[in-house]
């Protein structure tokens, strides 16, 4: 009984662990996306204005 009482508390922190490190993960990947938009935003701006005069 006690066994499975360990296993139980120990399973359910690796769980939490592992959710924290994808909360982490998704974190990192949208600052790395906001990041590459404010660098990029206005070349990528700039190219959508040349293409509707071309084509307006």
């Amino acid at each position: 009984m006690i066994r499975t009482l360990f296993n139980f508390m120990t399973s359910r922190k690796t769980k939490g662990q592992g959710m924290v490190e994808y909360a982490l993960l998704v974190a990192l990947i949208a600052v790395v996306v906001i990041g590459a938009l404010v660098l990029l935003g206005p070349a990528i701006a700039q190219k959508f204005q040349q293409i509707t005069q071309q084509l307006g």
